[in-house]
């Protein structure tokens, strides 16, 4: 029995949008059986309607390839009518380029349906902040030089400002952080990431394709806010760090 079944709180709204009956039957169980409460659509028109009508889940999980409205037009029509709700896309689609989409677009995490309902649970947990952040406990705020993490919220923020990072991002930039001015392994930072056990992209060394798109995006969204940024270092072969001092990032 999972922490959420134990959480004398009302349990966490689970929305699944998946045009394959016998696959919303399956995982509604699995998640009603860990202590959540699930409703199901198989279109993206009929989620959308229910959302007009004031329905607010705590997360949805969204397929891509649906017949009416695919899950990224969801989304875009989401975040246009500024629902803000996480979403975890949970599709066939393993191709990085889908992933990048998905997160661009604003969801917080991408997984193949190949994966066990074991890592999906951790991620859900994770993103709800019903578990522990893998790096430092839960309501301890991290400070490295221009560098806020607040652990409860998952949100980061560089000078004062809120820097936009997914759950995923965000746990990498906390992994770094712990051992600013120390390497940070390709291996390690994956799984900061995406939780030990996840897939690792094709091939034996997959995961380090994925790390270094991870650390390309986080770059980018920390440059968004200072242009001078250079804090990430990198270990060619091995993995990052992040400079103890802003200074030596020249």
């Amino acid at each position: 029995m999972t922490a959420v079944a134990n959480d004398p709180s009302p349990p966490p709204l689970i929305a699944i949008i998946d045009d394959d009956p016998l696959f919303l039957e399956t995982l509604a169980g699995n998640l009603a059986d860990s202590g959540y409460e699930v409703q199901a659509w198989q279109s993206g028109e009929a989620f959308l309607t229910s959302l007009d009508s004031s329905l607010r889940p705590d997360l949805a999980l969204l397929d891509w390839k649906m017949p009416d409205l695919n899950g990224i037009e969801v989304l875009r029509r989401m975040r246009a009518s500024e629902v803000l709700l996480p979403v975890i896309f949970l599709t066939v689609l393993s191709d990085q380029i889908f992933e990048e989409a998905a997160l661009l677009g604003g969801a917080v995490d991408f997984i193949e349906k190949s994966r066990s309902f074991t890592i999906l649970e951790r991620r859900i947990q994770l993103i709800l902040g019903r578990a522990a952040p893998p790096v430092t406990k839960p309501d301890s705020p991290v400070a490295v030089g221009d560098l806020g993490l607040d652990t409860e919220s998952r949100r980061a923020y560089w000078q004062g400002r809120l820097v936009e990072l997914t759950v995923g991002e965000f746990a990498m930039v906390q992994a770094l952080a712990a051992k600013a001015g120390r390497d940070v392994s390709y291996r390690e930072l994956y799984d900061a990431g995406r939780g030990k056990g996840f897939h690792a992209g094709s091939g034996d060394d997959g995961y380090r394709t994925n790390v270094r798109a991870s650390i390309k995006r986080i770059r980018e969204k920390f440059k968004a806010l200072d242009p001078d940024f250079e804090q990430i270092g990198n270990y060619p072969g091995f993995g990052y760090l992040w400079l103890a001092n802003q200074d030596d990032a020249g």
